[in-house]
C-alpha cells in the first residue's frame, strides 16, 4: 500500500478498524515485512499521561500492536497466533514521537504443535534512545484443517 497515495494511512485506518483499541495511539506504520515491523506514534495529549510524557500504557498498545503486525507479516498461512503475555520495562520518561521496532526472537515455522514465539519490542524517543522494552509472548499453532 506504500505506492498509493496515502496508502500507510490508509492501512493504519485497516489495522485499527480490524483492532479498533489501537486507534487510540493513532499508529503511523513505517515497515511492514517478514520479520520486522517499525511503528511511531506522534508526541500528543491523547497519549499522555499527568506528566506531560508518553503514558506507559500508551506504550504497552504500541509494542502489542508493533508486534502483532510483525507475526502477521511472518507467520506461515498454515500457523495463527495469538498473545499470551507481555513483560515490560520503562527504561526512562517517553517524550516526543515513539519509535517501535518489533523483531521475532526467533524463527516462525510451521510446526505439528503450538509453540511460543518471543517478540522484542524496542521504543526509542527522537533522540534514538531506548525509553522501553518488551517482550511479546506469542502462542502460535497450527490453523484448525478445515480453515487453512
Amino acid at each position: 500500500m506504500t505506492r498509493w497515495p496515502l496508502g500507510r494511512w490508509l492501512f493504519a485506518r485497516a489495522v485499527c478498524w480490524r483492532a479498533p483499541y489501537f486507534a487510540t495511539i493513532g499508529p503511523r506504520f513505517l515497515v511492514v515485512e517478514h520479520g520486522r515491523c517499525e511503528i511511531e506514534i506522534r508526541d500528543r495529549r491523547r497519549v499522555h499521561n499527568h506528566l506531560g510524557t508518553v503514558h506507559a500504557i500508551a506504550l504497552c498498545n504500541l509494542a502489542e500492536l508493533a508486534a502483532g503486525v510483525m507475526m502477521e507479516a511472518t507467520t506461515p498461512r498454515a500457523m495463527r497466533w495469538i498473545p499470551k503475555g507481555m513483560t515490560v520495562e520503562y527504561l526512562k520518561k517517553a517524550a516526543g514521537t515513539m519509535h517501535a521496532v518489533a523483531l521475532p526472537a526467533c524463527e516462525v515455522e510451521v510446526r505439528e504443535r503450538g509453540y511460543e514465539v518471543p517478540v522484542d519490542v524496542e521504543v526509542c524517543d527522537p533522540a534514538g534512545e531506548p525509553v522501553f522494552r518488551a517482550r511479546v509472548a506469542m502462542w502460535t499453532s497450527p490453523r484448525s484443517r478445515d480453515r487453512a
